[in-house]
């Protein structure tokens, strides 16, 4: 089938989206599965909270680009949950947090993108003694992040998937029913390897409905006549 420009899987986040193409990596993971049907595109952005992600949305996705869209997720909430005394540069309350994830999916939502192509994804959890280890070692700071208050943005991001009807993949929770489930924290917040893979399982079990009837794009090199490819290839 031949179309002018592809369909496309927007991956929008923060650092463990930006991550995702690393080897290994949940976004690298997807893409692999999308081979030749669409374009999936890393829009990660390392530190970012809601709030800054807000104000970034409209120049990485102008509204004119929307239509291309067939899948975008939304995975925002690790930085948010920063607790506000020991990181106030990252830290956005969850009342504030919910507004902001609320106004993307309406700018997105205005651009024409449909509900139920959007995917909701929320924090995954942390490891306090790995965070903790990390936050000294690498910089010298306080843990400044826990498990109990990052599971306050990610009950927020189901509530506020189920007020639009958007679809959510819980991985704070789901990950938490693994045995041994640290595993998947790099370094107690970051993914690690087994965490990426994790991920990117449970969310293809959310996508391969939405991108299966995807065709192939452009012919199968066999179905073109060698002695005119033209025929096939440009028209």
């Amino acid at each position: 089938m031949m179309t002018s420009s592809w369909p496309k899987i927007i991956l929008f986040g923060d650092s463990i989206t930006q991550f995702s193409f690393g080897e290994g990596g949940w976004g690298s993971f997807i893409a692999d599965k999308l081979q030749r049907k669409c374009d999936v595109v890393n829009r990660g952005l390392s530190g970012y909270n809601t709030s800054l992600a807000k104000l970034a949305l409209p120049r990485l996705l102008p509204k004119s680009q929307i239509p291309q869209v067939s899948v975008l997720t939304l995975f925002m909430g690790a930085n948010d949950a920063a607790l506000e005394e020991l990181y106030p540069q990252q830290y956005i309350s969850v009342s504030s947090y919910v507004a902001n994830m609320k106004a993307m999916i309406d700018y997105l939502q205005e651009g024409g993108l449909e509900a139920s192509k959007i995917v909701l994804i929320t924090p995954p959890p942390i490891y306090g003694e790995g965070w903790k280890k990390h936050c000294q070692t690498t910089y010298g700071v306080a843990q400044n992040r826990t498990n109990a208050n990052t599971g306050l943005y990610a009950k927020a991001c189901c509530t506020v998937a189920k007020d639009l009807g958007i679809e959510v993949l819980d991985i704070y929770t789901i990950m938490q029913q693994e045995p041994k489930w640290e595993r998947y924290l790099l370094d107690g917040l970051h993914l690690s390897p087994d965490g990426n893979q994790f991920l990117g399982e449970q969310l293809w079990k959310m996508l391969e409905p939405k991108t299966r009837d995807m065709p192939m794009q452009l012919p199968d090199w066999k179905d073109v006549d060698p002695n005119n490819p033209e025929e096939a290839l440009l028209k």
